[in-house]
């Protein structure tokens, strides 16, 4: 069994703009998505990679075959009345027979460096605080919300799963104060 120093020797993280994808990177991103997170309650979705596109991606290489991936996007979410450009990481995923070995923290510590550069904020979701926590990433305490045409409606199945990122441009905030994204088809958050 390979060490992870072993791994890191052979791997490389590249950053690609969604555009500049080619259809057999698409192809292979993708099949690791699905095999990742398979259909059901938690399962991949066909928006959940429309959400991943338009941005910055990182894809994990390992002796030339892609084993990794995430993706950061342009948001505007709003700590109570704030806006702030945010970096949000979505898509975020190592092939199964590849998890547990580091492989995911080298991604995930990319990710992170280029939404420190870039962005007021980063933010994403997810269920696996632990992983993100180590690398900076903290449990946004306040409410939840998405802004509509209807006004913003609280999104408390969200609250507690969202992990913000501050950097050297975000302001100083309150991470009990309420917290909003945009509108989008799918999970808003």
């Amino acid at each position: 069994m390979s060490t992870r120093k072993d791994l890191a020797a052979v791997t490389r993280v590249r950053r690609v703009l969604s555009g500049e994808l080619g259809h057999a990177e698409i192809r292979a991103i993708r099949r690791i998505l699905w095999a990742a997170f398979p259909e059901g309650d938690e399962g991949f979705t066909e928006e959940d990679w429309q959400h991943g596109l338009g941005g910055v991606h990182f894809v994990l290489d390992l002796e030339g075959r892609i084993v990794g991936h995430a993706s950061v996007v342009e948001r505007e979410l709003h700590v109570g009345d704030r806006p702030l450009r945010t970096g949000y990481v979505e898509a975020v995923a190592v092939e199964p027979a590849w998890q547990g070995r580091g492989l995911g923290t080298l991604l995930m510590r990319h990710v992170t460096d280029d939404v420190r550069e870039r962005f007021e904020l980063g933010a994403l979701g997810t269920g696996s605080h632990r992983f993100y926590e180590r690398l900076g990433w903290r449990t946004w305490a306040g409410p939840s919300f998405v802004r509509t045409a209807r006004g913003a409606l609280p999104t408390p199945d969200e609250d507690g799963f969202i992990l913000v990122l501050p950097t050297r441009a975000s302001p100083p905030m309150d991470f009990a104060a309420p917290i909003s994204c945009e509108w989008r088809p799918g999970d808003v958050w």
